[in-house]
């Protein structure tokens, strides 16, 4: 059965996370669901590049998710932050033992949940607003328990394969097929 990913698109996303991270979970076959904060499914991003959600947030709510996936942006993360739906979903999934994972300023969010108790990391700079955990600055990804954090833009192919790995126990075939070992 596949696993169900929460992608929420708030106005100023990162359009190079939010679409790397839809797009490396579908290629491994892992259901995304986008959802904008507002009644207009087109979200202006923070480089001024229009993504279309498959539905509002409020359409969504009561479905049952595996994971959220949190795309970064300063503005996207803050209208992420003011949004008590996302707060008490990412509360919700947290105590459910569901993935929740946030890359670049979100991991604010997480923090703002109460979800960050361990080791995480995030866009330098970003960690002092951070409530809770450990920041580790080394580390691109970190993986704690159901809380996965990573660094920003340049690091979103890793997040969303670990991700992958996460939901699905193995990443190998897909990090091979995007050419990963390449890079490596």
């Amino acid at each position: 059965m596949s696993k169900k990913v929460l992608v929420p698109l708030a106005e100023g996303v990162e359009e190079i996370e939010a679409i790397t991270i839809i797009d490396v979970l579908r290629r491994a076959n892992i259901e995304v669901v986008t959802a904008s904060l507002t009644d207009n499914l087109e979200v202006k991003g923070a480089h001024n590049i229009t993504i279309k959600a498959d539905a509002t947030l409020e359409k969504i709510m009561s479905y049952d998710f595996d994971a959220i996936a949190l795309p970064g942006g300063y503005g996207g993360m803050n209208n992420l932050k003011s949004d008590i739906r996302i707060i008490d979903k990412i509360r919700t999934m947290f105590e459910d033992k569901k993935l929740v994972s946030a890359i670049c300023a979100s991991p604010i969010v997480l923090g703002e949940a109460g979800v960050i108790t361990g080791k995480y990391t995030c866009y330098p700079s970003c960690e002092s607003s951070v409530k809770g955990g450990e920041y580790v600055e080394k580390d691109i990804v970190v993986c704690n328990d159901n809380v996965i954090t990573s660094k920003g833009p340049a690091t979103t192919v890793f997040f969303a394969l670990e991700l992958v790995k996460y939901l699905n126990g193995s990443n190998e075939e897909l990090s091979n097929s995007l050419l990963i070992p390449f890079i490596k």
